[in-house]
C-alpha cells in the first residue's frame, strides 16, 4: 500500500477530516489533500506529527516491511 493511501485510511478510521488534519499540521486543506492523492511528498515533520497523532510507527505509515534474517 502506498503511504498516501495509508494516510487517508488512518484519517478516516480515526474520524478526522482533511481540514482537521491540515489544522494540526499547520497547513492548508488543499495542501494536505495533495499528500493523500500522491501529488506532493509528505514532509518528515508532518510524518512525525501524524505518527504521534495516530500512535503508529513511521514504518507503518510508509508501508515498510521488515524482514529479519537469523544470523549464521
Amino acid at each position: 500500500m502506498d503511504y498516501n493511501k495509508r494516510l487517508k485510511e488512518l484519517r478516516i478510521t480515526n474520524g478526522y477530516t482533511q481540514q482537521q488534519i491540515a489544522f494540526i499540521l499547520h497547513t492548508r486543506q488543499e495542501q494536505y489533500s495533495k499528500y493523500e492523492s500522491g501529488k506532493r511528498e509528505l514532509p518528515i515533520k508532518h510524518l512525525i506529527t501524524l505518527c504521534c497523532l495516530y500512535r503508529v510507527s513511521a514504518d507503518y505509515i510508509l508501508g515498510i516491511e521488515r524482514f529479519i534474517s537469523p544470523k549464521q
